[in-house]
């Protein structure tokens, strides 16, 4: 009797290990794309250059450490912010033209890193690693550069301690939950009775429907944008949603007064989120600003604290004052596009907008668009300038929300 009469038969379409979660800790891979490069790999042949990132992405999905609670995923994404970020700081600071280099180029990294993990529609917790790590780091030069020097008294370290605080307390706030859309029972009993095949119907509209030529499918992203200002069912979720709800492919679920998800929190900002989402801006912008200040002048006290992070001699002459000079300059790109950031939230929260009824707006063109699209007002939600952020202040939270993920509070 031969062995393979005891094999278990083979499925007929076996599933990828990233696409199971059944066991975690099992991966028996079946994948094409992870066997042609492992077969490359072993042989020292190049890899195909649109093979490199699928296989990377399902590396990065299927890393696992075991903790205590069981296993859990390791976030690759998280490693550069913690390694690169003080390392290329620590490079900048020690010439001037090296700065100048590393501050460029680092935004467009960042921006690369976006839209290359945007395209796939997946959550990552690089950018939370890298604001909250840059937040902690810039802080702990703070007080192992600056308040040696003798510059700051203890009622400005108290400040800019308490406006971390804040800002960490809010956004933790932040991210217990946008406010997702929960199915109801009736939406459950409505889309099982959907499913089910109407036999009198169908054999009553058969000839009826042989004749009629068929219309042809909406794609599901004009669903979603046709549902979104006037609710409806959402094709992805079966759920009924109320107006103003969207639907966001990374969360993967609806949420009531869907403004954008935002990358720097791993999170969407809903209705339930979004006021804390604008007190968390608010508060960096102030610890940040406060501490900017704090840093030129105790680096360049002879200069203006306008012209200072222009011009200021002799700074590169130590390298601690570089190194404090340089994390200015890093704070301040940082803060220049959180700024940005809070102005088009207020003036979307001024004309009773979201972004996402924005982007709609702009891309149908049945809105007004001013500054370049800076300014995009649809007339539908606009009731004044007071009325509308008096809406948004007394705006209630959503009491459904999804129970957040450890990764999700890190």
């Amino acid at each position: 009797m031969k062995w393979e009469k005891f094999k278990p038969p083979e499925p007929d379409d076996p599933m990828c290990c990233c696409e199971c979660d059944v066991d975690p800790r099992g991966c028996c891979c079946d994948c094409d794309d992870l066997d042609e490069a492992c077969s490359r790999w072993l042989k020292g042949e190049p890899q195909k250059p649109d093979c490199v990132l699928p296989v990377f992405g399902a590396v990065m999905d299927r890393l696992r450490v075991r903790l205590l609670p069981g296993d859990r995923r390791v976030e690759i994404s998280m490693v550069p912010a913690l390694v690169l970020l003080p390392l290329l700081l620590r490079l900048a600071a020690l010439h001037f033209l090296l700065g100048l280099i590393i501050l460029t180029a680092l935004p467009g990294l960042v921006l690369w890193y976006y839209y290359a993990t945007h395209r796939k529609k997946g959550r990552t917790l690089f950018f939370l690693s890298l604001a909250l790590f840059s937040l902690a780091y810039m802080y702990f030069l703070f007080v192992t550069e600056i308040l040696p020097r003798g510059d700051v008294s203890h009622l400005q370290l108290v400040t800019v301690t308490t406006g971390v605080v804040l800002t960490l307390i809010s956004l933790v706030r932040t991210k217990r939950g946008p406010g997702f859309v929960q199915p109801s029972l009736a939406d459950i009993h409505s889309t099982n009775q959907s499913q089910l095949p109407d036999k009198h119907s169908a054999s009553q509209n058969g000839v009826d429907q042989l004749m009629m030529p068929a219309s042809p499918a909406k794609p599901v992203e004009q669903q979603t944008q046709s549902l979104t200002a006037k609710g409806g069912t959402c094709p992805l979720c079966k759920v009924v949603r109320p107006p103003r709800a969207g639907h966001c492919r990374i969360c993967g679920g609806c949420v009531q007064r869907l403004d954008h998800h935002c990358i720097w929190i791993n999170s969407c900002v809903g209705k339930a989120n979004h006021r804390n989402f604008l007190l968390t801006l608010l508060l960096f912008l102030l610890t940040s600003l406060y501490g900017i200040s704090l840093v030129l002048r105790s680096v360049c006290p002879r200069q203006n604290l306008l012209t200072a992070l222009l011009y200021c001699p002799g700074v590169y002459n130590q390298y601690s004052s570089a190194l404090c000079f340089t994390c200015a300059w890093y704070s301040s790109i940082v803060t220049g596009g959180l700024l940005h950031l809070l102005m088009l939230q207020m003036i979307n929260i001024s004309y009773n907008l979201t972004e996402r009824e924005a982007q709609l707006a702009l891309r149908k063109k049945n809105g007004q668009s001013r500054l370049r699209g800076l300014v995009v007002d649809t007339g539908v939600y606009s009731r004044g300038f007071w009325q509308n952020w008096a809406e948004f202040l007394t705006m209630g939270e959503a009491a459904d929300r999804h129970p957040s993920a450890l990764t999700d509070l890190v």
